[in-house]
């Protein structure tokens, strides 16, 4: 198994006229996606290298049976973008866009959950099952099908993880890039659970960063509901208060949110914490080759 994307995920594209959208939907075909149909409004009908174009979701997901939308618009029409998509039928939204106000997520937020839509991202690198499906921006040469899952705020880091994982003769089940915006529409806590259910996934990677307090949320679950074995890195140790660094979420406020206070928070509660992506690597393969 794996966890959102598959085998079974038929991808519509949203931008997949456009320059960024065309390249990454088609890249994401190579490797094996079942990329089913793109839309941009007013361009029904076209087709890009043999995928059919249509002016709404909704008609992708009746004609091409389309099951997941992949957001790639300009920030001024993303929020609407993934409102259609929504509505539309498909099961998983995943919006790479970045610079959605965060006005504009907060009700699409709610919408989301209230439809039962699975919403990944904004300002995410999408999601890879390795070998099976890979919606997004990840370079999937980096990763080799296993049994470690990685959820992570971060893009870079995440990609820096999981070559060190496979220079070490270990793959991955999946790997989530959840997005490193104040609101985004799944947060670890839902990963986690995703990754506890996976028969596949034996170990989680959790890729943190400075900001808010989702990890030390994470901390809590981890230790009441994860059964597998939890490795995780903050990135941001180093990070002067007051200061955003990256991504919109990452900003240290007073004296919470910082990478310390999130370390502590973590290994409190049994979370083992690299202080480099290569250690917590290191730290992943160990603990699997030892269990």
């Amino acid at each position: 198994m794996s966890i959102i994307v598959d085998s079974q995920t038929k991808l519509v594209v949203s931008g997949l006229t456009g320059h960024e959208g065309s390249f990454h939907g088609l890249r994401n075909r190579d490797y094996g996606t079942q990329v089913v149909a793109g839309v941009t409004p007013g361009k029904g009908g076209q087709d890009v290298e043999g995928i059919p174009v249509f002016d709404t979701i909704a008609e992708s997901v009746k004609r091409e049976g389309a099951n997941t939308s992949m957001i790639f618009v300009p920030a001024r029409f993303a929020g609407d973008a993934i409102n259609e998509a929504i509505e539309s039928g498909v099961g998983t939204v995943i919006a790479i866009t970045e610079g959605i106000p965060v006005m504009d997520m907060m009700p699409i937020y709610w919408r989301a959950r209230e439809k039962g839509v699975r919403l990944i991202g904004p300002n995410c690198p999408g999601v890879l099952s390795p070998g099976k499906a890979n919606v997004g921006i990840i370079p999937a040469q980096f990763f080799d099908p296993g049994r470690i899952g990685v959820v992570s705020k971060s893009g870079t880091l995440t990609y820096q993880i999981g070559n060190e994982l496979k220079h070490a003769g270990e793959g991955n089940s999946s790997i989530v890039g959840i997005g490193g915006d104040p609101i985004v529409g799944s947060d670890f806590i839902d990963i986690l659970t995703l990754y506890e259910a996976d028969p596949e996934t034996e170990l989680i990677v959790m890729v943190g960063e400075i900001g808010g307090d989702a990890e030390e949320r994470a901390a809590d679950f981890i230790s009441e509901s994860i059964s597998k074995p939890v490795i995780a890195y903050i990135a941001g140790f180093t990070a002067p208060p007051g200061k955003q660094m990256g991504h919109a979420g990452a900003i240290i406020s007073g004296s919470s949110g910082t990478a310390k206070a999130k370390q502590e928070a973590l290994e409190a509660r049994g979370v083992r914490v690299g202080e480099s992506p290569t250690e917590a690597a290191q730290i992943a393969v160990e603990t699997l080759r030892t269990a």
